[in-house]
């Protein structure tokens, strides 16, 4: 695949690193000069263009029109708007991702610029504050159909409910299926018959509805009454 990066500040050149190593073909474009220097000593020189992302120019002589995605992670929202725009009326890049340095610009990264995938830190983080407070020891390992549905892990602590029970006794939630039990460093594939002991580590996919009460359902007693109260 070929990917193009607008921006070789430390998230774009990062993100090349990672492209590369997966073995993407990969051009970096960045016209400042006090990151090519840096970047010509992190990168191979065959990944570096020098120019404006913003420029027809510049795109056209990266070989534009033949990218299946182009990133946009420059520090001007202006600009990684209309890299996008340009990318998707005038290249027909499939695949436009574009970063928003000031979330207040967020509302314009949209189908009107052409933007498939706005990366908003900001949002970024709160989510991720929301989801570790609702799931509470619960961690999420993977997101799955585009967040509808989660890999998670739970620990059974002791005291925990679920301890001597078996997975048909747990009742679990409708959007619900345990994947795994991880004991004592082997892997258990999970039957109906299958119990519960202390420290188990539980795998499992969830839909958003089910993970709150899979995680009520393997917690301390102590702790189910705790969350009622809030």
């Amino acid at each position: 695949m070929f990917v193009i990066i607008t921006g070789g500040g430390k998230t774009g050149a990062h993100l090349a690193h990672i492209l590369l190593s997966q073995e993407h073909e990969v051009l970096l474009i960045e016209h400042r000069q006090e990151l090519l220097s840096r970047l010509h000593r992190e990168l191979p020189t065959e990944v570096i263009f020098e120019g404006k992302a913003d420029d027809p120019l510049t795109l056209d002589l990266a070989g534009a029109s033949r990218a299946q995605v182009i990133v946009a992670s420059t520090p001007d929202d202006e600009v990684n708007l209309l890299v996008c725009y340009l990318a998707r009326s005038r290249y027909h890049i499939p695949r436009t991702i574009a970063r928003i340095n000031d979330p207040r610009h967020a509302w314009l990264f949209d189908e009107k610029f052409h933007v498939d995938v706005a990366v908003n830190e900001s949002e970024i983080l709160a989510s991720v504050i929301e989801e570790d407070i609702a799931l509470g020891d619960m961690m999420t390992l993977l997101k799955l159909r585009q967040g509808n549905y989660f890999l998670v892990s739970e620990r059974i602590v002791k005291g925990s409910a679920a301890i001597g029970k078996t997975i048909k006794e747990l009742e679990l939630p409708k959007r619900c299926v345990i994947a795994a039990i991880i004991r004592q460093g082997e892997l258990i594939l999970p039957r109906g018959e299958t119990s519960f002991e202390e420290g188990d580590e539980v795998l499992a996919v969830v839909d958003e509805g089910g993970s709150e009460k899979f995680g009520k359902l393997l917690s301390h007693p102590e702790a189910q009454k705790g969350n009622s109260r809030h």
